[in-house]
């Protein structure tokens, strides 16, 4: 079951929100989980009908409890902590209700309270668990920026994936990950690639080794994550020999997210290394004609090319 604590969750925002530990510290080890329930229901102003597992509360909210007589407010906190949420935030700089604060610490709820608006507050909790609890899977290829797209190149040992990888490198494109690709579902139709940290920055390429793309192009051949829009399977020819005009848009689902694919034929043999792998490099410009020309030089000697 994907979940993080109450403390990760503190230590993680806490400079970027502000936040300040000002009750329920046993809290600090609650699970927050993620299982039917969608990101957008984790967290949300104060809702007593419908529980937010994070309630914050406002100006707005604290104004309508200090409204209550001793008894209401008695009985609308024991409903709020009744829920068992996992932590209260006290947003706009508000002050917080020293009853409150009592009964989150009675009930082992964690209290932080911030200077932002509670708004803001809820769009950036909202967005850092849509990643800290993602779906995550790992997928067998290289991942590209390929003019702000991102692709995967899949295909058998021996394609031509990091053949072409290099190629598109050297042409002005981006490494994203080589050999084990982190895809995570961010939002509902979103998957969003990243490349393991043992792995970062480095291109495994048949007859040349393993490549330091960042030391070799610099900063730019690099990304730290791209969202997946495509997926280029390379096929042996003769094996899988892909359709030259397909009647149907070839897919695949990676976590509920269907991902178009493209189907292209690849040789791995050594003749075939001298040249492209793959008609597919040619559908994509040079981001950088000149710079290009002279990062591939060194690689367009190693590979046998005039």
């Amino acid at each position: 079951m994907l979940q993080i604590s109450v403390a990760q969750l503190y230590d993680d925002n806490r400079d970027k929100l502000g936040f300040a530990w000002i009750g329920g510290k046993a809290g600090g080890a609650t699970k927050l989980w993620r299982d039917s329930t969608s990101v957008a229901a984790l967290v949300g102003h104060l809702n007593l009908i419908h529980p937010n597992r994070i309630q914050v509360l406002g100006n707005h909210e604290i104004a309508h409890l200090a409204a209550f007589g001793e008894a209401e407010l008695f009985q609308t906190l024991g409903n709020l902590f009744a829920v068992h949420p996992v932590a209260i935030v006290v947003a706009d700089g508000a002050p917080a209700d020293v009853r409150m604060l009592k009964a989150a610490e009675a009930s082992g709820t964690a209290v932080f309270a911030t200077d932002l608006p509670g708004a803001q507050v809820i769009d950036q909790l909202r967005r850092y668990l849509g990643k800290a609890l993602a779906e995550t899977t790992q997928c067998h290829g290289v991942c590209m920026d390929v003019l702000g797209l991102g692709v995967l190149i899949t295909g058998d040992s021996g394609a031509g994936k990091s053949e072409l990888a290099l190629e598109l490198i050297s042409r002005g494109h981006g490494l994203v990950a080589d050999d084990v690709v982190d895809v995570s579902r961010i939002a509902v139709s979103t998957l969003e690639c990243r490349c393991p940290p043992v792995l970062k920055d480095f291109l495994e390429v048949r007859g040349l080794g393993v490549l330091n793309i960042r030391t070799i192009f610099g900063e730019t051949a690099v990304r730290p994550k791209m969202n997946l829009r495509l997926i280029v399977h390379l096929d042996r020819p003769g094996a899988n020999e892909s359709e030259r005009l397909p009647l149907h848009e070839q897919s695949e689902d990676i976590l509920g997210v269907i991902v178009r694919v493209h189907a292209e034929a690849a040789g791995g043999d050594e003749e075939e290394l001298k040249r492209p792998s793959s008609r597919a490099l040619f559908c994509v410009p040079s981001a950088n004609p000149l710079r290009c020309r002279n990062a591939a030089r060194p690689h367009q000697r190693a590979f046998g090319f005039r």
